[in-house]
C-alpha cells in the first residue's frame, strides 16, 4: 500500500539513504580514515600552542623555536593531502548514490500502472528524478563528511581541553544544552519549508513543461501573458519559501556564533581569578582559548548540516514514497509464444476508481480470432476504457477478460502485451530517428531492410526518401519535425513491423489526407488480414467493411452487427451514422 512522504520519519529515511552510501563502503572508509586525520590535525595544531608559548616565548627554548613551525608546517601539508582526499572520496559516493537513485527511480516509472500516471502531474514525477535526488545525494554523503571530520574534530579538541584544565573545560560545556533546544527548534522548520519547496519546484517543472509541449496553443489563443502570470506566481512562491529557509539559516547562525564568544568570555573571565592563575601557565592558556576558538568552526559546520539533513529527508520522503508506491501487478506465470486472438469478455464491470461511478457495465463479447471489430459510440461511452483492459492497463473490478480462452491476468505481462500491436489517433514518438521509431522496442531483431519494408507498406518510405538522411533522420521532441499524417504513418509502419496476431486502431487515419488515406486504408487491409482486430471507430464510413460492429453507450453494449444490418435495424447506431452522413454531405 502506497504511503503518503510525511508518514516516514527522518531516521527510516536517513537509514536507507545511508544503506546507499554504505554499499560503496571501501571508498566511504577511505574517506572516515582521511577525516580522522583531519580532525587530529586540528588537535595537533592547538596542541602546538603549549610548548611555543611556555618553551619558546616564556622559557626562550632555542630548539623549541625552531621545531615547533616546522611542526606546523608538516600539520598542514598532512592536513591539506588529508582534505583532498577525503573530499574526492565522499564525492565519489554521492555521485554513485545520484547515479543509482536515479536509475531506481526510472526503473519504478517504467513500471509503474497506467492508474497512476493518471493522477499524478509529471512535473512533480520529473522534479523528483531531478532536483530531489540532488537533495538526498548531499544528505546521504556530504552530511557524513562534515558529521564525521567535524565530530572528531571536537571530540578531539574538548579531549585536549579536557586534559588542559577540566574545571575551565566543563565550565564551558553549560552552553551544550542551549545549542541542542536550538537545533531541535529549528529542524522541524527546516523540513516543512523543504517539503513546500520540492512541491514548488515541481509545479515549474510542470508550468514549463506544458508551456514547452504546448507552445503552439499558447501562441494561437495568445496565452502568454496567462503562462507569464502564473509562472509568475509559482517562481514568486518558490523564492519566497528559499528565503524563508534563509532567513532560519541566517539567524540560526549567527546565534550559534554569538554562544560560542559567551563561552570564550567566560574562560578569559574566569582566568582572572587568582587560583586559576597560579594553576594555569600561559602555554596551556593560550592553548586552552586556541582549542575552545578552532571549536567554533566545526560547531557551527554541525549545526549548519541539519538544514541540509532535513532537506534530504524531506527528499528522502518523496523519493522513498515514489520507489515504495505499488508497481505493475505481474503475477503471471503462463508464457505465450504467438496467440491465436480469440478474446473475450465475461460479465465484465470496470470502474477508475472505488469512489468512481462505473465506466464499463455487464461486458459480454467475444470477438473471433482474425474477426475485425469496430467499437463504436459516442465520448465517454467506454470504447477506449474496453480496450485498455485487454493489454491490462487496467484490471477488471468484476468479470474477466479471456485471450485464447485463459484469464489475461494469468499470462506474463510481457508476453500479453507482445501479442498486441497499437495505432493511435495521438501518436508518441521519441527524440531519435525515423529508423530507430519504426523499429521501437524491437532494435536488435530487425534489420534495415525489414525496417524499409514495413515504412514502404504504410506508405512512409514517399516522404522518407526525400529527407536528406532517410531513415537516419531525427524527428525532433514527440516528431515535430513532422506533419501529423507523416508521424501517424510512422506509427503504422512500427505495428506493421511488429507483426502482433492482435491489433488495436484507435482512429489510425485520422490525420491523413484523402489520397494518403487511400493508400493507408489498403495497407491496413493487408495488416488486419488473419489478426484480430480492434478498431475505436469515430468515422464510421472508415469501418463499414468491419465484420462486426458494436455500439456502446453509457458503458453498456447497445448494439452489435454488421453495418448493413445495423442500418437495416434503425437504432442507435443507424442514427449516428445519418448524423455524420448528413454532416459530410453538407461540407
Amino acid at each position: 500500500m502506497a504511503r503518503h512522504p510525511e508518514e516516514y520519519t527522518g531516521v527510516e529515511v536517513y537509514r536507507r539513504l545511508l544503506g546507499y552510501s554504505f554499499s560503496h563502503w571501501p571508498w566511504l572508509v577511505a574517506s572516515v580514515l582521511t577525516m580522522v586525520i583531519v580532525a587530529a590535525t586540528e588537535a595537533g595544531f592547538a596542541a602546538l600552542m603549549r610548548p611555543l608559548m611556555d618553551s619558546g616565548f616564556v622559557e626562550r627554548d632555542q630548539s623549541a623555536i625552531r621545531w615547533v613551525p616546522l611542526a606546523i608546517i608538516a600539520i598542514f601539508a598532512i592536513r591539506g593531502i588529508a582534505e583532498f582526499a577525503a573530499s574526492y572520496t565522499i564525492k565519489y559516493v554521492g555521485r554513485m548514490v545520484v547515479k543509482k537513485l536515479r536509475s531506481q527511480l526510472f526503473d519504478h516509472l517504467l513500471r509503474l500502472p497506467v492508474s497512476h500516471y493518471d493522477g499524478a502531474a509529471s512535473g512533480q514525477l520529473i522534479s523528483r528524478l531531478s532536483y530531489n535526488v540532488e537533495q538526498v545525494a548531499s544528505a546521504a554523503t556530504e552530511s557524513i563528511s562534515i558529521l564525521v571530520r567535524d565530530t572528531l574534530t571536537v571530540l578531539g579538541l574538548l579531549a585536549w581541553m579536557l586534559y588542559l584544565n577540566w574545571m575551565l573545560t566543563l565550565a564551558v560545556l553549560i552552553i551544550a544544552p542551549v545549542v541542542a533546544v536550538l537545533v531541535s527548534q529549528v529542524t522541524s522548520r527546516f523540513r516543512k519549508i523543504s517539503h513546500r519547496i520540492q512541491r514548488t519546484m515541481g509545479d515549474v517543472t510542470q508550468v514549463t513543461q506544458e508551456v514547452i509541449e504546448g507552445n503552439r496553443v499558447v501562441k494561437i489563443f495568445g496565452g502568454e501573458d496567462y503562462e507569464r502570470n502564473r509562472f509568475e506566481k509559482i517562481n514568486e512562491r518558490n523564492r519566497s519559501l528559499h528565503m524563508k529557509m534563509v532567513f532560519t539559516h541566517a539567524i540560526h547562525l549567527p546565534l550559534i556564533q554569538f554562544i560560542g564568544a559567551l563561552a570564550v568570555a567566560f574562560i578569559v573571565w574566569l582566568a582572572t581569578f587568582e587560583a586559576v592563575i597560579e594553576s594555569v601557565t600561559v602555554g596551556t592558556f593560550v592553548s586552552l582559548i586556541t582549542a575552545l576558538l578552532l571549536l567554533l568552526n566545526p560547531i557551527r559546520r554541525l549545526t549548519n548540516v541539519n538544514q541540509m539533513l532535513q532537506k534530504g529527508i524531506a527528499a528522502g520522503q518523496n523519493i522513498f514514497a515514489l520507489l515504495d508506491s505499488d508497481i505493475e501487478r505481474d503475477q503471471g506465470e503462463l508464457r505465450l509464444e504467438r496467440a491465436r486472438g480469440d478474446i473475450q469478455y465475461r460479465n465484465l464491470r470496470f470502474a477508475y476508481g472505488p469512489d468512481k461511478g462505473d465506466v464499463l457495465h455487464d461486458i459480454n463479447l467475444h470477438i473471433h480470432p482474425g474477426e475485425t471489430v469496430a467499437l463504436v459510440g459516442r465520448s465517454g461511452s467506454g470504447k477506449t476504457t474496453l480496450v485498455n483492459l485487454l493489454p491490462r492497463f487496467y484490471e477488471a473490478y468484476e468479470g474477466e477478460v479471456l485471450l485464447d480462452g485463459v484469464n489475461v491476468n494469468q499470462y506474463r505481462l510481457a508476453d500479453l502485451r507482445n501479442q498486441v500491436a497499437y495505432v493511435g489517433q495521438h501518436v508518441t514518438l521519441f527524440n531519435d530517428t525515423i529508423g530507430r521509431n519504426i523499429a521501437y522496442g524491437s532494435l536488435g531483431d530487425v534489420s534495415e531492410a525489414d525496417i524499409v519494408r514495413a515504412a514502404e507498406a504504410a506508405h512512409a518510405m514517399e516522404f522518407i526518401r526525400h529527407l536528406p538522411q532517410g531513415l537516419d533522420t531525427p524527428v525532433g521532441d514527440n516528431g515535430v519535425m513532422l506533419s501529423g499524417g507523416q508521424r501517424q504513418r510512422l506509427a503504422i509502419a512500427r505495428a506493421l513491423l511488429k507483426d502482433a496476431p492482435i491489433l488495436i486502431l484507435d482512429e489510425a487515419t485520422s490525420a491523413l489526407d484523402t489520397e494518403a488515406e487511400r493508400h493507408i486504408q489498403a495497407a491496413l487491409e493487408n495488416l488486419i488480414r488473419n489478426r484480430t482486430t480492434l478498431v475505436i471507430a469515430h468515422r464510421l464510413s472508415t469501418i463499414e467493411r468491419a465484420d462486426r460492429i458494436v455500439v456502446m453507450q453509457e458503458g453498456r453494449i447497445a448494439e452489435s452487427g454488421r453495418h448493413d444490418e445495423l442500418l437495416e435495424r434503425d437504432g442507435i447506431y443507424a442514427r449516428l451514422y445519418r448524423l455524420q452522413f448528413e454532416g459530410d454531405r453538407d461540407v
